[in-house]
């Protein structure tokens, strides 16, 4: 894995980190679902792409 995907990955699973807390502090339902929706898309691309890395060696 590239180190740019990476911290894309970590960028966007960040982002869905900082969005659930907004969402939280503003009693905002929707803002924090997808805060949370962000954070596991980061999270699960992150993770598949270490995966992929095991498997190349």
């Amino acid at each position: 894995m590239s180190i740019s995907k990476k911290i894309a990955y970590s960028a966007e699973a960040t982002k869905g980190r900082i969005k659930k807390a907004f969402g939280r502090a503003t009693h905002n339902r929707t803002l924090e679902a997808q805060g949370r929706a962000d954070q596991a898309k980061g999270n699960l691309k992150l993770s598949a792409a270490k995966i992929k890395d095991a498997f190349k060696r």
